[in-house]
């Protein structure tokens, strides 16, 4: 894909971790980078917030969208249904928002690139509300890259990633989940927020890629 001094990127989420890392190599490209997120005091729950917020920046060339949400956790008999559909709002319903109001600006030869997560597809008991977030978006992103061709639509679903998720962890047991992970998975490392920006440069920069789903997890999907 060709980057000019006219190429606008949106990186959503693109304040901390994964996001800040794309919006940090893509400020290497020409163009402009405009980064929001709940700390620039954008809801991407709140549908007016998002539209007004498309409105204000104008034609856009690619919608990079890292914002997450946390998501209860335990059995599907203990699960808190309103925190969960709230962690929806968030991860998934504001991610198909964004796409919707961003299609509307997205100039020809544009792309959108949601993230989910390797649970999508990883099997792991107490994790049902991040698994159906995850996959719900997945499989939304096969459907909306028919819909909205001939943009191109692609999710890029990371696994265990070094970012400030993990800052409420202690640094002994943050150290320790990190040196399992690089211990356990066929990569034999855990990933950083760079090496997950390459998949979204990816999925932006090969016209032939939608629909897709890029996995950089380590190999944690065939362990």
């Amino acid at each position: 894909m060709t980057f000019t001094d006219n190429t606008v990127s949106v990186v959503i989420g693109g304040t901390s971790g994964i996001g800040a890392a794309v919006a940090k190599a893509l400020a290497e490209r020409p163009g402009r980078v405009e980064s929001a997120s709940r700390a620039t005091g954008l809801d991407i729950a709140d549908a007016a917030a998002v539209t007004a917020y498309f409105q204000r920046l104008g034609p856009i060339d690619h919608l990079i969208v890292t914002a997450g949400s946390s998501a209860p956790g335990g059995k599907i008999t203990d699960i808190d249904l309103e925190a969960a559909k709230a962690a929806f709002d968030v991860k998934f319903w504001g991610s198909i928002l964004l796409a919707r109001e961003s299609a509307k600006t997205i100039r020809p030869g544009g792309t959108i690139t949601f993230t989910s997560g390797f649970l999508a597809r990883r099997t792991v008991p107490g994790t049902f509300v991040k698994t159906a977030m995850n996959a719900a978006l997945e499989a939304s992103a096969k459907m909306l890259a028919r819909e909205l061709a001939p943009l191109r639509v692609n999710v890029v679903s990371p696994g265990l990633t070094n970012t400030e998720a993990y800052a409420g962890m202690t640094g002994d047991a943050r150290g320790a989940m990190l040196d399992r992970a690089a211990a356990t998975l066929p990569a034999g490392r855990y990933a950083e927020p760079q090496d997950i920006a390459l998949g979204y440069l990816f999925a932006i920069d090969n016209p032939s890629v939608t629909g897709s789903v890029i996995d950089i997890e380590g190999g944690a999907l065939i362990n």
